[in-house]
């Protein structure tokens, strides 16, 4: 911890920002009112998504917003594209898709941030004016994946026997199973003996061979 921050109790200088959602504020001042639209491709972080659904490592998100000065800092609002990719939860086979999110966030000037409660994690703050919206894309987009995607909605999924997928099998695919009490009858009429194993049946032909 920085000794000169501990000693004013101050909090320690953040190093400004870098990476492709950054924004940079400057232009706006801070004159409540001022706007100014942002409009580009970006290349999107690599760990955005779930186990099931995720952008693709190097994939290109299109930003589509409004940089707005208010009163206690940068009202960022407007839309994030993101192309997607993943497994259908119920045959694994490959999907793509496109996810997009609505943004509406606000980035405290560091001045008005210091008025509120430091326990408060959500408080996005202005660093040398500069605004990180990696985590307001990565919550916003994650929060908006479905759990369980599906390549479509009537997929019929795997067979639980041979793990074939069932759309391309047909609905004849099926397998014969025994039933299992039947099985066990079967395994039971195997140890027995039969025949000369079994021996005489009646026990005076041991007599007269005596």
């Amino acid at each position: 911890m920085n000794v000169t921050a501990a000693m004013t109790g101050s909090q320690p200088r953040r190093r400004t920002p870098k990476g492709p959602l950054v924004l940079d504020t400057r232009e706006l001042g801070r004159r409540p009112g001022s706007m100014r639209p942002v409009r580009t491709q970006v290349e999107l972080p690599a760990d955005l998504g779930t186990e099931m659904m995720w952008v693709a490592p190097g994939a290109t998100g299109t930003l589509d917003l409004r940089l707005e000065s208010v009163i206690e800092g940068v009202l960022v609002s407007g839309t994030v594209v993101a192309p997607l990719q993943g497994e259908c939860a119920r045959c694994l086979e490959g999907l793509s898709d496109v996810g997009t999110v609505e943004l509406r966030e606000l980035f405290y000037y560091p001045d008005r941030a210091a008025d509120m409660s430091q326990e408060d994690e959500d408080v996005r703050v202005l660093v040398d004016d500069h605004a990180d919206l990696a985590p307001v894309v990565r919550d916003a987009l994650v929060l908006d994946l479905p759990l369980s995607p599906t390549c479509r909605p009537d997929c019929a999924g795997l067979c639980v026997d041979c793990g074939a997928r069932l759309d391309d099998v047909g609905p004849d695919h099926s397998h014969a199973r025994s039933d299992p009490r039947w099985a066990a009858l079967s395994g039971l009429a195997q140890d027995t003996p039969t025949g000369a194993e079994q021996g005489p049946l009646d026990p005076d032909e041991n007599k007269e061979k005596e």
